[in-house]
Formats: structure tokens, sequence, C-alpha cells
């Protein structure tokens, strides 16, 4: 993901350690992706990142109630488009998109084929990819 975000130039993607800042509370997804537009306004120094345009949580058993919880409803409340939740147990990606009622809908669930993000234009990768070594 990152590597075809830095080669397209169409944005940034940051792991871990990266405070995102939303109304209610702040987080640090595993993965989140910012399209060029927001990238453009970071530098360095950096504390606070707005809603990005896409997050990854990979679920841990002391991580998985606030990832479908509060996370869940926050990350939908600041309308950021698109939510992955990856459960590596049983290899699994669930895919959900935000809809005109600002709530997320579960696009695709599956341990195997392609998954394709809209946030990322033209960015698509084998569930299988996601596990490999």
């Amino acid at each position: 993901m990152d590597t075809y975000a830095s080669v397209k130039e169409i944005g940034e993607v940051a792991t871990e350690k990266v405070l995102i800042h939303l109304t209610r509370n702040d987080f640090e997804p595993d993965i989140v992706f910012f399209d060029a537009k927001k990238a453009a306004a970071f530098h360095k120094n950096t504390m606070l990142h707005p809603a990005p345009d896409l997050i990854v949580e990979v679920l841990s058993e002391s991580t998985q109630h606030r990832d479908r919880g509060i996370k869940f409803e926050d990350y939908a409340y600041h309308q950021i488009p698109e939510y992955w939740i990856i459960e590596p147990d049983t290899e699994m990606v669930e895919q959900y998109f935000l809809n005109d009622k600002n709530e997320y809908e579960l696009y695709l669930k599956t341990n195997s084929g392609t998954i394709i993000s809209k946030a990322i234009d033209g960015f698509a990768i084998e569930v299988k990819a996601i596990f490999s070594d």
C-alpha cells in the first residue's frame, strides 16, 4: 500500500504511532492512508493528524472490542470513507464503506480473492498477500 501510494504520488500511508485527532477521541490506527491533499499539509513535526481516507485495524484479543466498537463508531462519525478490519487468526479481511447515512456497510468479508480500495485509486491487493511472509 505504501509503495503504491508513493509511486503513484497519490498520498501518504503511515503505520502505528500516527495519532489521528477526532472530535470525540484520538486514536493510533495500525495503518492509515491520507490522500495527497491532506498529506501536503503535514510537516515533520505534525503531532495530530486529521481523519484519514482509509484505516486498517489488525485485530488482537486485546483490541478487538475497541476496533469493532468505539473505533468503528467514531471512524464512521468522522466520515472516514473506508475501513478494513483484518483478523490474523482466520486470515479474514472485512472491508467497509461509508454509506450516505454516515454508517459503515460491510462490502466484503473474505479470506481469498482481491480487495480493491476506493480510497486509494487503483490499489488492489490479494488477500493471501496480506498474510504471507
